[in-house]
């Protein structure tokens, strides 16, 4: 087949001459251990759809790490994983309590609302995308008459949306308000491992033991190619589960290629020492970043993401070198790195972003003014 061998040598070299970037950890390929387990499992004919020893395996690998006899399903994405927990957690005329930057709002298209047949994200302000008690309290009892949506869960995003961990205390606080409430707390974790490693945490203290009833745990920017898992720690709340994931088209008929790569990364502990070095590389570039001119660190950098204030010559610059990032979360710069991200490569975005710095409009004056200071 000369045409396929063809299109093969042209993706190669397509993909050889792809520079690493930092705009996602959605960038990142599959981490070996994920794409040996994908590999091994695939041999032989399995049962489908989940009944098979790579989901059972791969079930048992998070029971053994969450230190809990919890229920566990597999699906494709971060959106599906939240808005089917959610909608599991409510009824349509529910309400489910966030705040204005957690991913549910800003970036599932609705899909919560949707799954749930019509549940109300009850959206409130906050800084660095954090949920505070005195929120969950103000909108857990702001109305409580028939006509409006009648608050049941509370979700957060951990880490949030602008790379801030919640500590074990926020977390029982929150949790302890949600208590007072008859709330239950769900918790969107994507980058639940990348929190983990930020606290040096136990999986289960930062979830069913701070108070979380159901936890979404991202495999996708952990280093797998797809896949979330859908954890409940109490399990009357999975019912029928099962069932929203096939209606929903989140059930995988063959299941063990969702399931394999998760007993990779959970028996190795690739899960942790990738999020652990993608962690280390955002506190390597934010080090740094201070003794360049004209660019500042916007937030506490807590995990794998690094948010800089730049003038937008600065930004052009560096898109005009080739790199790329997003400006989303109230214009700075988002560098997010991943469990491949490699030092050589972080410095050369460092040494573009000096140089951009140094010949950016003002940039002279700017560092006279430093050295007066």
């Amino acid at each position: 087949m000369p045409g396929f061998y063809h299109l093969e040598e042209e993706m190669r070299s397509e993909v050889d001459d792809f520079d690493q970037q930092f705009a996602s950890d959605n960038y990142a390929g599959i981490c070996p251990e994920a794409w040996t387990a994908m590999e091994t499992a695939n041999r032989g004919h399995v049962t489908a759809y989940g009944d098979d020893v790579w989901t059972t395996r791969a079930a048992n690998a998070f029971r053994r790490m969450f230190e809990t006899d919890c229920e566990v399903f597999f699906v494709f994405n971060g959106t599906a994983a939240n808005s089917l927990a959610l909608a599991s957690l409510c009824q349509s005329y529910h309400g489910v309590i966030c705040c204005d930057a957690s991913h549910v709002e800003t970036d599932e298209c609705g899909a919560p609302e949707f799954f749930s047949n019509g549940s109300k994200l009850l959206v409130a302000p906050s800084v660095d995308g954090k949920l505070t008690p005195a929120s969950v309290r103000e909108i857990a009892t702001k109305r409580q008459d028939i006509h409006y949506p009648k608050p049941r869960v509370v979700t957060i995003t951990q880490p949030t949306e602008t790379g801030r961990v919640y500590s074990l205390e926020e977390l029982n606080a929150l949790s302890a308000a949600c208590r007072e409430h008859g709330l239950l707390l769900h918790m969107d974790g994507a980058r639940f491992a990348n929190a983990c490693a930020s606290l040096a945490c136990s999986p289960a203290e930062l979830s069913w033991k701070s108070g979380v009833d159901v936890l979404c745990f991202g495999g996708t920017k952990n280093g797998m190619a797809v896949g979330e898992a859908v954890i409940f720690f109490d399990r009357k709340l999975a019912v029928d589960f099962d069932y929203r994931c096939k209606q929903a088209g989140q059930l995988a008929s063959k299941m063990r290629f969702l399931a394999a790569p998760w007993v990779g990364m959970l028996e190795s502990g690739a899960w942790l020492n990738n999020a652990m070095h993608a962690n280390a590389c955002a506190q390597y570039f934010a080090e740094r970043v201070q003794n360049i001119g004209n660019v500042q660190v916007v937030s506490k950098v807590d995990a794998n993401t690094v948010f800089l204030d730049a003038p937008d010559e600065i930004l052009a610059g560096l898109r005009a070198r080739g790199w790329k990032f997003y400006t989303f979360i109230g214009g700075a710069a988002r560098i997010m790195f991943a469990w491949d991200s490699d030092l050589k490569r972080v410095d050369a975005l460092l040494s573009d972003l000096e140089e951009c710095a140094c010949t950016a409009p003002g940039a002279a004056a700017a560092h006279e003014s430093t050295e007066m200071i």
